[in-house]
């Protein structure tokens, strides 16, 4: 197992330019460039949510059930696992404990939510089966700069290694498999993490694998090095845009059906808000005769 851990993201209350590239960030930024400015240069708090905090339990009983030898990778001893890790969270982020109220009522939702976990875990042993598995890496930190300067990073759940040499990269979902017109999207997260491991290690991993617990499917890819080629150039290009944007402070709402779950609608032009006052220094983009002058006379 792993051990080495990323910094933490926006540990700092002060504002600072980006310097990296995470898959949720690259997310974030694409679904909204103002949601990507609130999370990352003005570092506004969010509630925490169930299921967010339900993939968070999830994903620590998969990984630590690898502790376990082989053949005690059972469905009671995964679902046994849930009390305590539900536990671990609790003293890390002691905000959790106020998600389910007070009261029998809060008893009740906590219980159901418990429920509700204990389904995915279960679900997860019809998918994949942890007794003939033996991951080479568990919640795995890794990070790279490409030639261009620009750094990745990021935790990818679980990498496993054939006897061969092939490297299997899998990702654990709580949610539903998106329809087949969708994929390429959810791919993405996996063809960051295998362009990753492709420049960090000189490996092109042999598969990508999605197991989502909240529908039972497994959606797997076989990578080649032109798609990772071209997922570097979106991510560079990506990268330029996000850059600009620093550079400027243009940081535009990009209204879709998710903004209905966004935190932060009070600072949201689209809902009528103002954002906070940008923290970075802004440097206007240069006027057509700057860029004449600079270039000289057409």
């Amino acid at each position: 197992m792993s051990t080495s851990q990323p910094p933490a993201e926006g540990s700092s209350a002060v504002a600072a330019e980006p310097t990296s590239l995470s898959p949720s960030r690259a997310g974030d930024f694409m679904q909204c460039p103002l949601l990507y400015r609130f999370r990352v240069i003005d570092r506004l708090p969010e509630k925490p949510s169930e299921a967010a905090t339900r993939g968070t339990l999830v994903h620590a009983v998969l990984e630590r059930l690898f502790d376990d030898p082989a053949a005690e990778r059972t469905v009671p001893r995964a679902k046994a696992m849930i009390p305590g890790q539900w536990d671990r969270l609790l003293e890390a982020r002691p905000e959790l404990g106020g998600l389910f109220g007070e009261g029998d009522d809060g008893g009740e939702r906590l219980a159901r939510w418990m429920g509700e976990a204990e389904r995915l875990v279960e679900r997860w042993f019809s998918l994949e089966d942890p007794t003939r598995l033996e991951p080479a890496e568990r919640e795995m930190f890794v990070e790279t700069e490409l030639p261009s300067g620009l750094r990745l990073r990021g935790v990818i759940d679980r990498v496993d290694i054939a006897p061969t040499g092939e490297v299997r990269i899998v990702d654990y979902k709580t949610g539903k498999a998106p329809r087949p017109e969708y994929s390429e999207g959810a791919l993405f997260q996996m063809k960051f993490y295998a362009l990753v491991i492709w420049r960090l290690k000189k490996v092109l991993p042999r598969r990508l694998q999605l197991v989502y617990l909240g529908s039972g499917d497994v959606l797997t890819y076989d990578p080649q090095p032109a798609d990772l080629e071209r997922t570097e150039r979106k991510l560079l290009a990506l990268w330029e845009a996000i850059r600009e944007a620093t550079r400027t402070g243009d940081w535009r709402p990009r209204p879709t059906k998710l903004c209905g779950w966004c935190d932060h609608q009070a600072v949201c032009p689209e809902f009528g808000g103002t954002p906070p006052v940008y923290p970075l220094i802004v440097s206007p983009a240069a006027s057509s005769e700057d860029e004449q002058g600079r270039m000289g006379p057409v």
